[in-house]
């Protein structure tokens, strides 16, 4: 379970992860997303190698678990990175942080179905109640003149592969450190973010002004380079479900930080969602109290 560090890693982790959705939407607004996805990815590839270098851990990963590395960086990382990037920039960023924390649902069915994890009736619940919260963005989207439907299908399809990469990482072992593995995994991912920024955005590409400098310096190195390795491992250490449970407060950090730092507004439908998300993961990941034994 978690100990002290564990704990003030996660309160850090929570923070960090929550306040980088107002952030994200604030660079990506006017700024192509997948270019600023890849000048962060490098940039923090290049502080996590050096911080490495100055430690003496090692970059090897044996031939044998290299396939699996493969296999973790594809959900964790590159369906959440190519899919969310977009689904910030065409949602407000409370909207897409309430989205993409669907996941700890989608990883425990995940669990379910490919681990032969238990499937409960609270599970189901959990289930029903984000479908809720995602049918009630929807509809907003859909009756706005400018609704986003496009933005919300890509933030479900970028929290259903955290949730599937999430199941795999307590699955799947690999003998690497935690950073070594959040390199390779970041290394495979900005390869194919970068091609498909070459593809899609190469006509719009521009030198950052200083705002978006400071977002994505804030992602290189805090995102990247701090929280994903401190995700890894938690994700590696507890069971899917219980490190699911440690991420609950950051879509209402996301939210809130969101009013506060853009001036987005929050209506019925954000509330209610926020609270549909909520109430489902409180569904399948508060621990259900045993019954005293006589």
């Amino acid at each position: 379970m978690l100990n002290r560090l564990d704990l003030i890693l996660l309160s850090l982790l929570t923070l960090f992860w929550g306040v980088n959705w107002p952030i994200m939407k604030y660079a990506v607004t006017n700024f192509p997303p997948l270019t600023f996805r890849v000048i962060s990815m490098v940039i923090g590839l290049i502080a996590l190698f050096l911080y490495m270098r100055l430690r003496g851990e090692s970059l090897f990963i044996p031939k044998a678990e290299r396939r699996r590395v493969i296999h973790l960086a594809i959900g964790n990382m590159l369906i959440w990175h190519l899919f969310a990037i977009y689904a910030v920039k065409l949602l407000s960023s409370g909207r897409a942080a309430i989205i993409g924390y669907t996941m700890p649902v989608w990883a425990l069915l995940a669990s379910v179905f490919f681990f032969k994890g238990e499937f409960t009736w609270r599970g189901g619940l959990g289930v029903l109640l984000a479908l809720c919260a995602t049918l009630l963005l929807a509809a907003e989207e859909f009756s706005a003149f400018l609704g986003q439907p496009l933005g919300l299908g890509f933030m479900l399809i970028a929290a259903m592969g955290w949730g599937l990469g999430t199941a795999m990482m307590n699955h799947l072992k690999v003998s690497a450190s935690n950073t070594a593995l959040s390199f390779w995994m970041m290394s495979f991912t900005c390869t194919f973010v970068l091609a498909a920024a070459v593809l899609l955005e190469s006509a719009d590409w521009r030198w950052p002004n200083f705002g978006e400098w400071m977002a994505i310096l804030f992602n290189a190195f805090v995102i990247f380079g701090f929280c994903h390795v401190v995700w890894f491992r938690l994700a590696r250490k507890l069971p899917p479900v219980v490190s699911s449970l440690s991420i609950m407060l950051i879509p209402a950090l996301g939210v809130f930080s969101g009013v506060v730092g853009l001036g987005e507004k929050l209506g019925p439908y954000d509330l209610g969602a926020l609270v549909f998300i909520l109430l489902s993961m409180a569904a399948v990941l508060i621990p259900q109290r045993r019954a005293p034994s006589t």
